[in-house]
């Protein structure tokens, strides 16, 4: 026998509820993943207008003047010779800068190498090697 009308319509119509119930969720993950990408951006934007922020993926001159890298190594240098590493804690701790986020100690020790070797390329500082790490003394 034949199935009723009613029967018929009604699994046409849960059929056409569902593919509509797939398609609201496939566009509420979109809708997440969007705003997961957008509030990462305003973290990122909000942490740049606050120098104080140890985002460790701000771009480091909100945090140091142009020229204050390699003043604090020139400074520093008075003390005597000293490594790149001793260079980049010093230099955090003359900036209250948390020494134990490996990411920002990366960034910052980049920084001070290229501020030392643009200060060797001037004849400022010297670079030696001692058991393969540089060691940073005034000219």
């Amino acid at each position: 026998m034949a199935e009723s009308q009613t029967v018929v319509i009604l699994r046409a119509k849960r059929d056409a509820i569902a593919a509509t119930i797939q398609n609201y969720e496939r566009q509420l993950e979109l809708a997440k993943h969007d705003f997961t990408h957008i509030t990462a951006a305003l973290a990122i934007f909000e942490a740049q207008d606050n120098p104080d922020s140890q985002r460790a993926y701000v771009a480091l001159f909100n945090h140091f003047k142009y020229g204050e890298i390699a003043d604090l190594c020139r400074a520093l240098l008075k003390g005597g010779p000293r490594s790149t590493t001793e260079l980049t804690k010093l230099v955090m701790a003359e900036k209250g800068m948390d020494p134990t986020d490996r990411v920002l100690v990366g960034s910052v020790n980049f920084s001070v190498l290229r501020s030392l070797r643009g200060l060797a390329r001037r004849k400022t500082v010297t670079q030696t090697r001692k058991r393969g790490r540089c060691i940073w003394a005034l000219a």
